[in-house]
């Protein structure tokens, strides 16, 4: 039996799951991971040809579609596609992000930051997440069935983060974004949660930019899992698992909040075991 066979299950059987950026990396794995769990997956991305393979690689349960989450023309067309065929989106995942850094080292600092590329970040990282949480609360609620809206944030977006303030920025207003919705829903009875996940140090491609794929790579990876109170990188899997939770009706009472998969860094500074602070 597959790995993916032994994980299956029906928490999310009967739901639409429609997830951004799912060409790669969280998003690849968070439409596995709802897929496996009984939905039916609109795997979506800027490439095209990535979301198929993602798409694929789920069999029946899952389309794809192209989506740049930038432009509200794509919007309506992939939310029109949903409700013609599916009845609309149960569940929206807004995934899709940039570093910054994606296309090789661009600065990011408060001083030397360009204008084009602070707004390059916003534009995919924040407006893309209001123009999925704007389409997705008027599709649910023309169907009546509430929902629920998933928005990838990030500990950078909690804490600063001196070299990455674009990104930093970006995912802190898609946090306090997170929350408006959720009242907002609320106050309109519809019956649609809104919460975020917060991952970090969480190994993907995007990692790929800065750690390189020289023979000290895998010194840089564990200098960086240093910081990590449990002194390792954390998976995709591990971040698609609780996006499965917030995907299903166990967690029905639970909006406007925020999630940390972290390792344990937000807790506090890491420390080697046993060893006592001041």
């Amino acid at each position: 039996m597959s790995e993916r066979a032994r994980h299956a299950g029906s928490r999310l059987t009967g739901k639409t799951v429609l997830v951004t950026g799912a060409g790669r990396g969280i998003g690849a794995a968070c439409a596995c991971a709802c897929a496996d769990q009984g939905a039916w997956v609109l795997a979506t991305d800027l490439d095209a040809g990535a979301a198929a393979g993602t798409a694929r690689s789920i069999g029946p349960m899952a389309l794809s579609r192209p989506l740049d989450v930038r432009v509200e023309d794509d919007w309506e067309s992939v939310i029109a596609f949903l409700d013609e065929s599916r009845g609309g989106p149960d569940v929206l995942v807004n995934n899709a992000g940039i570093t910054g850094f994606d296309q090789g080292v661009a600065v990011q600092d408060p001083e030397h930051a360009t204008l084009d590329g602070w707004r390059a970040v916003h534009d995919t990282n924040l407006d893309g997440v209001f123009l999925g949480c704007r389409a997705a609360i008027r599709s649910m609620r023309a169907h009546g069935r509430g929902g629920s809206i998933i928005n990838m944030a990030s500990r950078s977006g909690v804490v600063g983060i001196p070299r990455a303030s674009a990104y930093a920025s970006s995912k802190a207003a898609v946090r306090h974004h997170t929350k408006s919705v959720a009242l907002y829903c609320a106050e309109e009875g519809l019956g649609i949660r809104c919460n975020a996940v917060q991952p970090a140090a969480i190994m993907t491609p995007m990692w790929d930019a800065m750690l390189g794929d020289g023979p000290d790579r895998a010194e840089r990876e564990r200098a960086i899992a240093k910081d990590t109170p449990l002194n390792r990188f954390g998976t995709t899997d591990e971040v698609a698992a609780l996006v499965v939770y917030l995907a299903s009706d166990e967690s029905r009472y639970v909006t406007g909040a925020e999630f940390d998969i972290d390792g344990g860094m937000r807790a506090g500074s890491a420390s080697p075991p046993g060893a006592a602070g001041d």
